[in-house]
């Protein structure tokens, strides 16, 4: 790959990179959760087994939205 090439390609992924934290800036939240790997065990281990762990989370709080 040549400077110029390299160049181009640094450029296009710092460009993705700001349109994405920008994105973030506006259209998302991040919640975060902390578990204890002793007294938290069985749920971490639960989780491992989802394949989706975001969505399995979001379903289960609707569920209970839901009643």
């Amino acid at each position: 790959m040549t400077d110029i090439e390299y160049e181009k390609e640094f450029a296009k992924r710092v460009s993705h990179a700001d349109a994405t934290i920008r994105y973030n800036r506006s259209n998302v939240k991040q919640v975060k959760m902390n578990l204890n790997l002793k007294t938290d065990a069985d749920i971490l281990e639960h989780l491992a087994t989802v394949g989706n762990v975001q969505g399995y989370i979001k379903n289960l709080i609707r569920q209970d939205m839901r009643g």
